[in-house]
């Protein structure tokens, strides 16, 4: 448990058979259920986390591949229904550093915020962040923040947060499944009158290729100002 609350990490997973174990194994004591969504992964992403010796790993595999999004929302379901009080989502290509996790709980402990979003940006090591990835993800931060009016920097960071109480009030069948759904569940936030606070994260690169592409923004575009109609 973290300062009492029942804690759950979500961990969407494709195409990670190699960096998912050292995700697991990074997983602090204190995280009570590890529930990994496989999104119909063609490698073994599964195996991996059936072969990871952790009695807290809740394993969920897709029979088709349906999107970060659904993954996320799946294990959401999920964590709920095991008793989660506090939920994180860690993606299982261990680019999110464990160490930060207690500060992105804290704000929902404390009763401070109902979503908490990781900000790469002002960490101590954000110039580790590529110089492409920091474009983009300002370039749809700023839309973001236009059309939610949600005082958020860091809007394409995964490292998130959020209460139990917030996940029982919102529909998560009407979360976009794919690309964009960081900035749609944003959105959602923001008609909902959540609190949504912001905490320093380290950003972790390494040798993984990113599966963003330019056109990728488009779409993304289109999801988050669909909120705005």
């Amino acid at each position: 448990m973290f300062q009492g609350a029942r804690a759950a990490v979500v961990v969407p997973a494709y195409c990670e058979e190699r960096l998912l174990p050292k995700t697991l194994r990074s997983m602090p004591a204190f995280v009570d259920t590890i529930v990994v969504v496989d999104d119909a992964s063609p490698d073994g992403t599964s195996r991996a986390a059936r072969e990871h010796d952790d009695p807290r790993v809740d394993l969920i595999r897709h029979t088709t591949n349906l999107g970060v999004g659904a993954a996320i929302t799946s294990g959401y379901a999920r964590a709920l229904e095991l008793g989660a009080e506090v939920v994180a989502v860690m993606a299982g290509d261990a680019q999110m550093d464990p160490d930060d996790l207690p500060r992105v709980l804290l704000p929902l402990v404390t009763c401070k915020a109902d979503y908490v979003k990781g900000n790469r940006f002002v960490h101590a090591a954000a110039s580790d962040m590529p110089l492409t990835r920091r474009l983009g993800s300002g370039a749809l931060s700023f839309l973001t923040r236009a059309v939610t009016g949600l005082d958020v920097d860091d809007t394409q960071c995964g490292f998130t947060a959020i209460s139990r109480e917030t996940l029982e009030r919102i529909d998560l069948g009407s979360i976009w499944p794919r690309y964009g759904y960081p900035n749609d569940i944003l959105g959602v936030m923001a008609q909902g009158g959540f609190r949504v606070v912001e905490v320093p994260v380290r950003p972790v690169y390494r040798d993984e290729a990113s599966g963003l592409r330019p056109w990728h923004l488009a779409s993304i575009a289109g999801v988050i100002v669909r909120r705005s109609l």
